[in-house]
């Protein structure tokens, strides 16, 4: 009930109160008839005005206040006693307590959000009153979204333009896009470094979240070296202002050279050819596109050149021109090299002279070596003869071990009308016949070749028998030899010969020996050497 009644007893008699749902009711002790009653105002109620504060998104680093109105709805006065706030972001202000209103009468507090990071935040505070000795709580509900702030992220993070020509220009796009969570808005974009500049932003520019925009920067050198700047945005971004680094390289247009300036091959006999190598350069600044090599002269060709080049600043590329005339006489032509360099074609000149081949005769047309005894050698010369025109042999080989040439030293150039001595050697590794051919590779239009024979045949056995007049007191000999006359003697018999003669079967062919021969008695004296006998192996 809302209204109090009070009943009267007689004098002494005991008074019990009680409060049920909020209303004070007095009770008479003596349990007598109540003599009247009367009514009183309702007790103070606070009121929250709004019942609940929505903020809404509210950006981190920022922060939103919302004003809740405190109004006593009651007929008593009523007392805030406390107020209890929950909730990470909110805060409130201006309101002292304990604060007492009296009925009919408002207060107000200052609630603020301030997100700490983005997502949904909630909380509350709690409101705690007393009216007439009942004790009451007002819970007020919070909500809000924090939502991160933008941020400006630019794609690329730099502009670099590499080379470019002097006088030229080259262009790069720039992006600009909202990464964070609120709109922005870019009010200036200056750029600095000389031969930079800014085109396509029209400014200011409000970027919603996820929002972007481009631009256009535009290199153009006015000299040779490197050149940087940077791009500078200004925003209202959370962050420091935005700058973007550029970079290029001012350089000259390529230029090609060519290292032979032309090619003189010389005189190159009809048939053969000859091999020059070329280099082309690029000397200048920036790269350079060779697109073309046009030859002209029906004897020259090209090699080693990979059309369409691209050669970067001081590069090079080597290739090989070939000289292959098919006739005697001078002989001319030129290479034309087109490039989008300085030199957009510049010509290499091409020169050689044809000449008749040489012929090139071996002499003798073949070698007879005859009987050659196994381990010993046989050797007999031979010539190269040139005519008609000087003939250069590279090289020659014989198609048997048993067969060495020597005295020729290759590669070796015969004038015409000349020629050149050799010797072949030949030393049989078996008995028997043996048969090779001494062939020589050259310039010449033919290519002479020198057949060879010969025989192995088994060594003979060769000795020399001594003998010598016997000692009356000798019991044995000794012989010595020696290959120089009067010294040098080494004894060969293995022991003592009791005999007056000995044969010496180590003996080797083509050598000269001498011998002495000593006698020793019975008490083993040895005499002196005898007279010396001298013995010539003949050579087999």
């Amino acid at each position: 009930m809302n209204g109090r009644s009070v009943h009267r007893c007689l004098a002494n008699s005991l008074v019990i109160s009680l409060v049920v749902a909020g209303s004070l009711l007095l009770l008479a002790g003596c349990g007598g008839v109540a003599s009247g009653s009367s009514s009183t105002a309702p007790a103070g109620t606070l009121s929250p005005s709004p019942s609940q504060v929505t903020f809404g998104s509210t950006k981190v680093g920022s922060n939103q206040t919302s004003t809740v109105t405190l109004s006593n709805s009651g007929g008593t006065a009523l007392t805030i006693t406390k107020a209890t706030l929950s909730g990470a972001g909110f805060s409130m202000g201006n309101l002292a307590l304990p604060l007492t209103l009296n009925a009919g009468s408002t207060a107000s507090a200052t609630i603020t959000f301030a997100p700490t990071g983005s997502g949904s935040f909630s909380g509350s505070v709690t409101f705690a009153t007393s009216a007439n000795q009942v004790s009451s709580t007002v819970v007020v509900p919070f909500s809000g979204e924090g939502m991160a702030p933008g941020a400006l992220s630019p794609n690329p993070s730099s502009l670099a333009f590499g080379s470019i020509l002097v006088g030229g220009n080259s262009s790069q796009s720039e992006t600009l896009t909202n990464t964070g969570g609120s709109s922005l808005t870019i009010s200036a974009a200056t750029v600095s470094g000389t031969g930079f500049s800014l085109s396509g932003l029209t400014l200011p520019v409000t970027l919603n979240a996820g929002q972007g925009t481009s631009f256009t920067v535009l290199f153009s050198p006015t000299a040779t070296g490197t050149a940087s700047g940077s791009v500078s945005i200004t925003s209202n971004d959370s962050g420091s202002n935005l700058s973007i680094p550029l970079s290029g390289t001012g350089v000259t247009q390529g230029t090609l050279t060519a290292s032979p300036t032309s090619l003189a091959f010389g005189s190159v006999q009809v048939g053969n050819s000859t091999n020059l190598s070329e280099t082309l350069t690029n000397t200048g600044g920036s790269a350079i596109n060779i697109s073309q090599a046009n030859l002209t002269g029906a004897a020259f060709s090209i090699s080693g050149l990979t059309l369409p080049l691209n050669l970067v600043a001081n590069q090079s590329a080597t290739f090989t021109a070939t000289f292959t005339p098919t006739g005697t006489g001078a002989a001319s032509g030129s290479l034309s090299v087109v490039s989008n360099g300085s030199n957009p074609s510049f010509n290499i000149a091409l020169s050689g002279t044809g000449t008749a081949t040489g012929q090139l005769a071996v002499s003798p047309t073949s070698l007879s070596f005859g009987n050659v005894v196994v381990g010993s050698s046989s050797s007999l010369g031979g010539s190269l003869n040139a005519t008609g025109v000087p003939v250069t042999v590279a090289s020659a080989s014989i198609n048997s071990g048993e067969f060495v040439l020597s005295g020729l030293s290759l590669p070796a150039t015969i004038p015409a009308g000349k020629s050149a001595t050799f010797t072949v050697t030949f030393t049989p590794g078996a008995s028997g016949a043996a048969s090779a051919s001494l062939s020589f590779s050259s310039n010449a239009s033919n290519s002479p070749a020198e057949s060879m024979t010969g025989t192995g045949t088994a060594p003979v056995q060769q000795s020399v028998n001594l003998t010598w007049t016997a000692t009356a007191d000798a019991v044995g000999y000794n012989i010595y030899r020696s290959t120089t006359s009067g010294s040098g003697y080494t004894m060969i018999n293995p022991s003592l010969d009791g005999t007056t003669a000995y044969t010496d079967s180590t003996v080797v062919s083509g050598t000269t020996y001498y011998y002495v021969a000593t006698s020793v008695n019975s008490e083993s004296q040895e005499s002196g050497y005898s007279n010396q006998a001298t013995a010539v192996i003949p050579a087999q």
